[in-house]
């Protein structure tokens, strides 16, 4: 090859080059623009789960700026309303009404949870929001629970159906307590602070549970709660 004859080919290399090293500097530079969009989206349809992780930490940062200072309250029982460790390595906070169909569903999903996790506690309070036979049936619960007959008389009751003057004094008489239990201001007082809780909590019904820092106010079923446990061992 003659030198006039390589000259066009060498210019067409160089041209080549520098062509290359411009686009690639425009496409550094500009690269975030033009395809970040698309790359998220891209993204986000081949995982999806993505979106759903990204929300549920969203909302556990807000709850937990919510419970930073309440959490002592919730988390701390009347007298023995609670059930599993002594010391805990991760509480669960259920609110419930026993007439509460939802909560009837959960009840069993916390039992088996309670068996299964030796350093799980649970913490229950009473919100009857469902009429006169819930605040009855919550009045007598504090009422064994300052006894130190919680259990009893929830297993009881539970067991004996939904909450009405005969399935009341059925597991009163169970637990050892009076079916109708003496005014007691702490009782009302405790009742009042369960609805104020909820209200700070956004709740919108029963079952509401707290776990670490996640609000639920659903009845989610053992996978739910157990997974939620498990986050908030995770954080711990």
């Amino acid at each position: 090859m003659t030198q006039s004859n390589s000259r066009p080919w060498i210019a067409a290399v160089a041209g080549g080059v520098v062509g290359a090293a411009l686009t690639a500097g425009t496409l550094l530079l500009a690269g975030p623009s033009l395809f970040g969009d698309r790359l998220v989206r891209d993204a986000l349809i081949a995982n999806p789960e993505m979106l759903i992780d990204a929300g549920n930490a969203l909302r556990d940062r807000q709850h937990a700026e919510t419970l930073s200072p309440i959490r002592a309250s919730i988390e701390r029982p009347f007298h023995s309303s609670w059930k599993g460790a002594e010391k805990p390595e991760v509480t669960l906070t259920y609110f419930y009404d026993y007439a509460c169909g939802y909560c009837r569903q959960s009840n069993p999903d916390i039992e088996r949870l309670l068996k299964e996790d030796k350093g799980l506690r649970v913490v229950y309070r009473e919100l009857p929001i469902l009429g006169p036979d819930s605040v009855a049936a919550a009045r007598v619960s504090l009422a064994a629970s300052k006894a130190g007959k919680f259990a009893a008389y929830h297993d009881a009751l539970y067991a004996a159906g939904r909450p009405g003057p005969e399935t009341i004094a059925l597991a009163a008489r169970a637990a050892g307590v009076p079916a109708q239990p003496t005014e007691d201001p702490a009782q009302e007082a405790e009742l009042k602070a369960n609805m104020t809780l909820a209200s700070q909590l956004g709740a919108t019904g029963t079952p509401l549970f707290v776990i670490g820092d996640r609000v639920i106010n659903a009845a989610v079923g053992y996978d739910g709660l157990k997974e939620a446990v498990k986050a908030a061992r995770d954080k711990s």
